[in-house]
Order: structure tokens, then sequence, then C-alpha cells
């Protein structure tokens, strides 16, 4: 939400007057986000459904406890990180992203509307699935949910400064990574 006032407004309808309709606003603006973010990190559309899901219960759940939130967005990431945490503890296998990266639900083909944009957009997808979690990671907040380096590093925890370090360091691991696959 980039109106920061009304984000405040409806978590405030939501812990004071456990306002359904406050929530959903909140739930219609993230969902789109938080799934995909999730879906990046489980390689499986149930899954991410599930959990995506699970995150918005855990957030009524947070707010209705009257706990202080000083994002909305910054909360949700960092339950969803905890909750695709939480999943691969429980199954205990090996992450396999390049799968993911590959399915058709990434391709959005109403905003990705040429031929080649779509072959560009697969090999930024493949790109990215070869690259360490953390810089997968910190790329899909910064330009696919177009968060600010402030919101990026209240989820990650890390200070802003780490934060534009580590996203120089992604950016480059991507474009050497997109540079291998032209010359294979």
């Amino acid at each position: 939400m980039r109106n920061k006032i009304k984000e405040k407004l409806l978590v405030y309808r939501v812990q004071v007057k456990r306002d359904a309709q406050a929530f959903a606003e909140i739930y219609d603006y993230y969902i789109e986000k938080i799934h995909r973010f999730i879906f990046f990190k489980v390689a499986s559309e149930q899954e991410a459904e599930d959990l995506s899901s699970e995150v918005f219960l855990k957030a009524w759940n947070y707010l209705s406890s009257d706990k202080g939130v000083k994002s909305m967005g910054a909360l949700l990431y960092t339950i969803a990180r905890n909750s695709v945490i939480d999943h691969w503890r429980g199954k205990k296998i090996e992450l396999d992203l390049e799968q993911a990266f590959l399915k058709d639900e990434l391709l959005e083909p109403a905003a990705i509307s040429e031929l080649e944009q779509d072959a560009d957009m697969t090999r930024v997808y493949k790109a990215l699935a070869k690259l360490k979690d953390e810089y997968r990671e910190v790329i899909v907040m910064r330009y696919l949910d177009q968060m600010d380096v402030g919101e990026i590093s209240n989820i990650l925890q890390k200070n802003k400064n780490n934060i534009r370090v580590l996203l120089h360091r992604s950016l480059t691991a991507l474009r050497q990574t997109l540079e291998e696959q032209e010359n294979k």
C-alpha cells in the first residue's frame, strides 16, 4: 500500500474494531505479491495457495492480538518467510526452483504482450532460479514487488546499507548468469 496513512487506518480498523472489510482491503492489496513471493520458494501452485492463506490467517490473528504493527507489508512478508521456512523444515527436501520459474503461471500474459518479452522473461526466470536464495529474494522484493530499500530492510532485518550492497551483488550475479546463458 503506497498510502501509508490509509494502511495505518486499515490496520487500526482491524485491530480495534475487528473490521473484516478493512482486512479484506489489506488482503486484496497484498495477496498477489505474497502468493508470488511464496510461489518462488515452494515451486508448487497448491502449496503456494495453502501457505498464502496461512499467512493471512496468521496476520489476522496477529492483528487481533493488539500487537503493534509498523508496516503491514513487512509483517506479511515476515510471516510469509517464516511460513516457507517452516514448510521446508517439515518436508526436509531440497527446493527445486528452476521448475517453478518455468511454469506458465509465472508468465502473466496480460502484463507481457509481446512474444519477445515472453522469451526474455523466461530467460530471466531461469537465471533467477540459479541465484542463491538471498539474492533471488531481494530482487523479487525490489523489482517485482516494487518495495523500497527501507521496506526490504524491515523484512530482512538488515540495515539499509546492507540491503543496497545485497541488491548490487544480486544484480551483478543475475547479469553474469544471463551472460552465461547467452554464451551457451
